[in-house]
């Protein structure tokens, strides 16, 4: 297979991650979660740096059937006490197919949300599948979402000024949230931050066999997650599942919509952002050239992931009003 198109201080990367996709192959959900915490950690170092200093605090968010934990995340110069500045939330939903993933996994990039559009980060730990198939994790995160509002004032955040965000899966679940928000009659959401995100879960998009496997998300892999999510395959074409075949996607917030080339959600994104633009919601879309999935992650060794995590923050913060210049920053 060829990589012409990859940067080439990738392709270590994208070799360790086939050999992991190979020694991952078979293993049941528990072990596939270990594997995946302990390459995480390894990589760390390699691949992000560790994030500005923020102070942090671990809340327990009721939910059906038991609890979740929410992190969050604070910048560090706001001190505590009666003059700790109200700051915009925003919603963090890490990816790992509904299946895998950690808080500790997007520690870096949360502390970096935080300090760099100067707003508080909520990220949260749902519960995940097998164990938990939709609509748990789903519904996990939505409960958040009403609880970090319902609580805005001890929090220290502002609950006219709410975003969420999230990667493949986490992109997935933010999406959904959005229509839920809306539809139920939720918190409002000023602004929706969607990287890679899976947006039709009968991987009907072009790209899903367009884009060939060995770029760290094989056709097989997302069976394998999207099973495990969803036992009953016929739910793959609910707009709670697939946000992309929701009826309507007018009302939903601002968003920022991000794919990469060589990923097979990479027409998910793409598609997703026409749908909103075509009811008339603003949507600033892009497409990362010669990046795979979750390559944008990898800041510490790529330029332009850095220069991507720049931009996409940046756009968070004039989204939330915290922008340099901007009242509430």
């Amino acid at each position: 297979m060829t990589c012409l198109r990859v940067d080439p201080r990738l392709l270590p990367l994208l070799a360790i991650g086939r050999l992991g996709a190979r020694l991952d192959s078979g293993l049941p959900m528990p072990a596939k979660r270990e594997r995946s915490a302990a390459l995480s950690h390894r990589a760390r170092g390699l691949v992000m740096p560790p994030g500005p200093r923020c102070d942090e605090s671990d809340v327990e968010v009721p939910v059906k059937g038991g609890a979740i934990t929410v992190r969050i995340y604070r910048p560090h110069s706001d001190g505590a006490g009666p003059t700790t500045p109200v700051r915009p939330l925003h919603v963090f939903l890490h990816g790992g197919g509904w299946c895998v993933g950690t808080l500790y996994e997007r520690d870096p990039r949360c502390r970096e949300i935080a300090v760099g559009a100067r707003c508080v980060v909520a990220s949260v730990d749902y519960r995940l599948a097998p164990e938990h198939p939709f609509p748990t994790p789903l519904e996990d995160c939505y409960a958040a979402l009403e609880w970090l509002v319902e609580h805005g004032d001890e929090l220290g955040v502002d609950t006219s000024r709410v975003s969420i965000g999230g990667e493949s899966a986490g992109g997935n679940l933010a999406a959904s949230i959005c229509l839920l928000a809306r539809d139920r009659g939720g918190p409002t959401i000023a602004y929706q931050w969607l990287d890679v995100p899976a947006t039709d879960l009968t991987l009907s998009s072009p790209s899903i066999d367009g884009v060939p496997d060995g770029y760290l998300l094989d056709r097989a892999d997302m069976e394998t997650y999207i099973s495990c999510y969803l036992p009953d395959p016929s739910l793959a074409s609910d707009p709670a599942v697939s946000p992309l075949f929701a009826e309507d996607h007018s009302g939903l917030p601002p968003a920022w919509i991000t794919g990469c080339e060589l990923d097979k959600l990479r027409d998910d994104a793409a598609l997703y952002a026409d749908a909103l633009r075509e009811t008339g919601v603003t949507v600033r879309s892009r497409t990362l050239p010669g990046m795979f999935h979750a390559s944008f992650a990898f800041t510490r060794i790529l330029p332009a992931a850095r220069r991507y995590e720049q931009e996409a923050i940046a756009a968070l913060a004039d989204a939330l009003g915290t922008a340099d210049g901007q009242a509430g920053g």
